[in-house]
């Protein structure tokens, strides 16, 4: 008896929401209070509903009271941000970061009082090494000439560019305010690989057509590539240069994928697949499957684009993969334009979390990977290297051009700067600043003429603290900014020079004596006809 009586205690603690809702329920028929006896007969339905479904355990052990888990749990993201969250540890974006791309965007000021909030004892800290004689006058916009041998119509780059976001991934009103910014800034705006809308064209910014696996705008009906209809939209003025993509770092080896709730029919149009389905990039292109073939085809889409320079954007994954497109680059002598290397904390619209958290190399590490691939096998002066992955100040500008990079895309940083706040909300298309949202009542929020403006102003001003940055360390140009430059903390009582903390090849090391450097067992891997290694790695590393 004493059990039964513990057990119906523990179950009215259990229930005692839809319990008390009775007793209420009670008070107010007998009181006449209509609207009060309402709300507890809803109550007490909802606790019954909870009892008796079998879908959820804790609703049936807890009717009611365990919906007010979901609520705390729907609410936390949004507590934390603005509550508990300090300046330097939020994530994806620190809210200190998200700070300075909005004051930047809204031409505040965004200096700091007082000295630096980091710990400049923590092992992941990094600094750029000043000059006793900074440079006095430093060029105020610098710029990258992209183009080799082979490319007729040579670009003039900027360092701090728009990193590939599709129409659909981002709204037509993003898209128009992006490029307003690109157009009254001087840098290019990559369209990503969902196709070059009319969005990109109204205001008539540079533009760097990617084309993905799923050749989106420039594909037949069965999906392949079409080199005429690639051709007349290459051919246009304001695309200035095309990309291939590889692989993204936020989800490599997965191909793209834009959830059904935010494929429209216009979206569908511009891509040429149905309306209201996920529309699915291949994990790999059909165009091509070895390196060799992949170099032909760069070659034949700069021949069809009228001599605009092509390019490659990757994530790095194996190591060997990219000594075989040196080696292929080496055997064919076609050289793409440039390489953008994606990091593995970059951004996305929808990815499989274990892709976005443990597939891809960081850009760190794939940067300076690439770089020894060029600069190692030669042929660097032809190519030209960029970086994208979570870049949003000078000094990431910076630390990546040190590193290897001549100049930087950012995707994030530039969503931030047209009204983004970081709601992680992207996939579900209920963006509330209407910069992912394709719902026209949510995009309305977002003003193009207002918001370019912003973005224009946060890329002048980042470029500008680079700049200060060159400067303290007496140099010119970004260019001149290498390596040793940049100190990194390896404990808390040592700091190396960045070119002690990774290996950086000599120009043509991997020609004359690859089996001197780190890569010596990667580089044997590498063939020209495929992207499999020639050898086990694993026995050919095994020590």
């Amino acid at each position: 008896m004493k059990k039964f009586f513990a057990s119906l205690l523990d179950l009215s603690k259990r229930a005692v929401v839809p319990i008390t809702a009775v007793i209420l329920l009670i008070v107010a028929i007998v009181y006449g209070w209509f609207w009060v006896a309402l709300l507890m007969a809803a109550i007490v339905l909802l606790g019954l509903f909870d009892a008796f479904q079998s879908r959820w355990a804790i609703t049936r052990n807890y009717p009611v009271a365990g919906r007010i888990r979901w609520i705390f749990y729907d609410l936390k993201p949004y507590l934390y941000s603005y509550i508990v969250e300090d300046d330097l540890g939020g994530t994806p974006y620190s809210l200190a970061a998200r700070r300075l791309v909005h004051a930047r965007a809204e031409g505040i000021t965004d200096t700091q009082p007082f000295g630096t909030e980091r710990n400049t004892d923590e092992d992941t800290y990094h600094w750029v090494g000043h000059s006793i004689a900074p440079t006095e006058n430093p060029i105020k916009s610098p710029r990258v000439d992209v183009g080799s041998d082979q490319c007729a119509k040579p670009y003039s780059a900027s360092v701090l560019n728009i990193s590939a976001m599709s129409f659909g991934a981002l709204s037509a009103n993003a898209v128009r305010a992006l490029n307003l910014g690109a157009k009254k800034g001087g840098y290019f705006h990559d369209t990503g690989e969902g196709g070059l809308s009319p969005y990109h064209l109204e205001h008539g910014g540079d533009l760097v057509w990617e084309l993905g696996s799923g050749y989106f705008g420039a594909r037949d009906k069965d999906g392949k590539f079409d080199p005429e209809t690639f051709k007349d939209t290459a051919q246009r003025d304001e695309v200035k240069m095309t990309e291939i993509k590889l692989s993204q770092g936020a989800k490599p080896g997965h191909g793209g994928l834009l959830p059904a709730a935010k494929v429209t029919e216009e979206i569908a149009k511009i891509r040429q697949v149905p309306a209201h389905e996920d529309c699915l990039s291949p994990r790999g292109h059909s165009a091509f499957s070895t390196p060799i073939e992949m170099l032909e085809f760069a070659a034949r889409m700069r021949d069809l684009s009228g001599g605009k320079p092509v390019g490659l954007k990757l994530s790095i994954g194996q190591p060997h993969e990219p000594f075989a497109i040196m080696k292929a680059i080496l055997e064919t002598e076609i050289y793409p334009d440039f390489i953008v290397v994606d990091g593995g904390e970059g951004g996305t619209g929808a990815a499989p979390l274990e892709l976005s958290d443990w597939v891809g190399m960081p850009l760190s590490e794939g940067l300076i990977l690439m770089r020894n691939a060029l600069v190692g096998a030669g042929v660097k002066s032809q190519i030209r290297l960029a970086a994208s992955g979570k870049v949003y100040s000078g000094m990431g500008l910076a630390r990546n051009i040190a590193q290897g990079a001549d100049w930087c895309n950012a995707a994030r940083a530039f969503m931030f700067s047209i009204g983004c706040i970081q709601a992680q909300r992207c996939h579900l298309g209920t963006c509330p600043t209407g910069v992912t949202a394709q719902d026209p009542t949510r995009q309305r929020g977002l003003v193009p003429e207002v918001q370019g403006e912003r973005s224009a102003r946060f890329q002048e001003k980042t470029v500008d603290t680079l700049m200060e940055i060159v400067a303290s360390a007496g140099l010119e140009h970004p260019g001149d900014l290498e390596p040793h430059h940049l100190m990194h903390r390896n404990g808390p009582e040592k700091a190396l020079p960045m070119d002690q903390v990774h290996p950086f090849l000599a120009e043509g090391a991997l020609l004359e004596a690859p089996e001197d450097t780190a890569y010596a067992d990667f580089w044997r891997a590498a063939q020209a006809t495929s992207f499999r290694p020639a050898l086990d790695l694993a026995k050919a590393r095994a020590k």
